[in-house]
């Protein structure tokens, strides 16, 4: 497997008639999307089936008023659902052709979560300062995703950081924009299609063969970056970087 998961043509070609939203007819033969999950185990990201976009109310789960449409695990029981079992994955992919997959973080990996223009200078920073960077994913809804060792388990409470950290008034300073999912949280793994008809998709721009890197590593360049970002949209809009959540 090559550094950039994007120069595989072939499968990069294969993989975009998935993400254009065929029917399952069409992509239970597609092996480019199954290839991608089992890479993704294969790095230790534990996968689970999440829902997929859909005509009408915009999520598979047919829930009306979904507030994270495509975006969700399909099981209650995600966390202990969550493998690497190439068996399952495969089981899984087969049977279920247009579900998207969620990893679950805080078990081997987090990933810390940053608006798409902020992680995009990060990336070239860290990249250009010689950092190690592991996994890097873009989600065409405007945000980097980079994945990271976990945590682990802190023997002070006190230490879990949360996830969305940027809902929380006492950290938005410190830390605009970012979200550090860990224990408890999950995001999607490429491949993943989002609502709509445009064609948006979750892709990876390094992929998982890629070590995990500390996720101290990268921190100070990520928030550096994601303030930078905060207040230069602050001055244009004279009003605070919109959140996604």
């Amino acid at each position: 497997m090559s550094a950039e998961l994007g120069g595989q043509s072939g499968l990069r070609g294969k993989l975009s008639h998935w993400l254009r939203g065929r029917g399952p007819k069409d992509t239970a033969d597609d092996g480019g999307r199954e290839a991608l999950l089992l890479a993704a185990a294969s790095a230790g990201l534990p996968l689970a089936p999440a829902a997929h976009p859909a005509p009408g109310y915009g999520c598979s789960c047919d829930r009306v008023g979904c507030p994270t449409p495509a975006r969700h695990p399909v099981s209650f029981a995600w966390q202990t659902q969550s493998t690497t079992d190439r068996a399952q994955i495969e089981r899984w992919a087969c049977h279920q052709p247009q579900a998207n997959f969620i990893t679950a973080t805080g078990m081997v990996h987090d990933v810390l979560d940053v608006p798409l223009e902020a992680g995009r200078e990060a990336l070239r920073r860290l990249l250009d300062s010689g950092v190690e960077v592991g996994p890097v994913a873009e989600s065409d809804d405007g945000r980097m995703l980079f994945f990271t060792l976990t945590r682990g388990t802190p023997e002070d409470e006190d230490e879990w950081w949360p996830c969305e950290l940027d809902c929380h008034p006492e950290t938005m300073d410190e830390h605009p924009g970012l979200r550090w999912h860990c224990r408890g949280s999950y995001v999607l793994v490429p491949p993943a299609r989002l609502p709509g008809d445009d064609g948006q998709a979750v892709h990876w721009v390094r992929g998982p063969e890629h070590p995990l890197p500390e996720p101290l590593t990268l921190l100070e360049t990520l928030t550096d970056a994601c303030a930078r970002h905060a207040g230069e949209e602050s001055d244009r809009t004279g009003a605070p970087w919109p959140l996604r959540h």
